[in-house]
């Protein structure tokens, strides 16, 4: 079910973008492009460590029947303060902001802070609706958020206002109704059952799951230690990779470039979106059969063997399309306010299937515990990709194609490194059924949303 509606929710999201390109002129949607990606480089630093935070901790007290007051009322203060932080650092540098960032936009100035509040509480919710298994509710909740910010990129498309306007708003507006929507439903969907914990071939109690109440901390500022560190910096890396580009793009060139460089990267970012709402259910698989011991350990090589075989398929073939029609097929989707390059989007196509690939491999770290390096992996290529876009060489575009696909390619070999190491270091556990696999399973939710 998860699958599916962050599935949906990524291709709901693609549709505001192709809706948005072709209502609008090349310099309005950069803008567009730019007040997204601005945004949501915001929210993944401020905002998902909370709600990773809160989603485990919830699920940690409730498997032990300890009261949550306390887990709301800390993750509630420390996610406030995030906002008021953000409120204040935003207002005053307003004039920078509005003036270099959004093109003198006060309107996006002003959606941009509204969207910002709004997802502030979106991912607190989303994180209490983790942790409390009302996972029904948490699939409504991104269903809707999609849906209804498509519905304002429909209605600006058949005039019933100012376009540029509408289309902004709903990205402010969007998270708000989906908030709306779930708390409707949360006292109607009951939580999910919890379900057992396979424990490890030979494991004792206590070894392969199960934690003792005792063992349980207490929620505080700091909790939640290097794993929840570590996937929030590869979060932040993802993001570089794939919001990076437009924002790079847009100091250079201005928001029509942004835009250009945005749809480009559609190519490798719509297979991404559905790819990492399978790998919300990879993960979980691929923890079970680490957990199994030797049993287990060459049905997870051929899980890996598997899915990266198949992405690598998926990106031949979709390299060969784009080479055929990929500048037609660019128009159609997204209008002919550009001209697509053949060879350009052939590279991202590449990457995509590389970056695919890393993001298996990633998953098979998280799974096997070695979180900690797979996110210095993720950290590493995410500034070189910056670095390579900054240098005088080459057009501004592939420069940022050539680093996506190139970083990708990077990333793979890293993450197949730490893959094939035999052992694993303390610290980084991940076992079937724990706080920290919901979290790195929310990693990739929130990733596809």
């Amino acid at each position: 079910m998860l699958t599916a509606a962050l599935a949906t929710a990524g291709l709901l999201t693609y549709g505001f973008f192709a809706v948005a390109s072709h209502t609008l002129g090349a310099d309005e949607y950069g803008r567009i492009v730019v007040l997204w990606a601005v945004v949501f480089v915001l929210v993944a630093t401020l905002f998902r460590p909370v709600e990773q935070l809160l989603a485990r901790t919830l699920a940690e007290h409730d498997a032990h029947g300890r009261p949550r007051g306390r887990v709301l009322r800390v993750a509630a203060t420390i996610q406030l303060g995030f906002a008021l932080a953000f409120v204040a650092v935003a207002l005053a540098l307003r004039e920078p902001i509005e003036s270099r960032l959004l093109e003198g936009e006060e309107l996006l100035f002003w959606v941009l802070v509204a969207s910002v509040l709004a997802f502030s509480a979106s991912f607190f919710l989303r994180g209490f609706l983790a942790g409390s298994r009302r996972f029904m509710v948490y699939a409504a909740l991104v269903v809707v958020d999609g849906a209804a910010r498509l519905g304002f990129a429909l209605a600006a498309a058949i005039g019933l206002a100012n376009a540029f306007d509408l289309i902004a708003i709903g990205i402010a507006v969007a998270p708000a109704l989906s908030i709306g929507v779930a708390l409707l439903a949360i006292r109607r969907v009951a939580p999910e059952p919890i379900v057992g914990v396979e424990a490890s071939d030979g494991a004792a109690p206590g070894e392969g799951g199960e934690v003792s109440a005792e063992a349980v901390p207490e929620m505080t500022l700091a909790h939640g230690g290097g794993f929840a560190a570590a996937v929030l910096v590869i979060m932040l890396s993802e993001q570089v990779f794939l919001n990076g580009g437009p924002l790079i793009a847009n100091a250079l060139d201005g928001s029509a470039a942004a835009g250009f460089i945005f749809n480009v990267l559609m190519v490798a970012r719509a297979p991404v979106v559905v790819f990492q709402a399978i790998a919300a259910s990879l993960l979980p698989h691929l923890t079970r059969l680490r957990s199994r011991g030797a049993s287990g350990a060459e049905a997870f090589r051929e899980s890996v063997r598997l899915t990266v075989g198949v992405i690598l398929a998926l990106a031949a073939v979709a390299v060969a399309v784009v080479l055929a029609a990929g500048p037609q097929l660019m128009q159609i989707a997204f209008g002919d306010n550009h001209t697509y390059d053949r060879l350009g989007l052939a590279i991202v196509a590449f990457g995509m299937g590389l970056y695919l690939s890393a993001a298996t491999l990633n998953q098979a770290a998280l799974a096997l515990g070695r979180a900690r390096r797979a996110a210095a992996c993720w950290a590493g290529c995410a500034v070189l990709f910056v670095l390579w876009t900054l240098l005088p060489v080459l057009d501004v575009f592939r420069r940022i194609e050539i680093g996506y696909a190139a970083g990708a390619a990077v990333l793979c070999g890293l993450l197949y490194v730490v893959y094939r190491e035999t052992e694993g270091r303390p610290g980084d556990e991940l076992v079937p059924g724990s706080p920290e696999e919901l979290e790195a399973r929310l990693a990739a939710a929130d990733e596809a949303a």
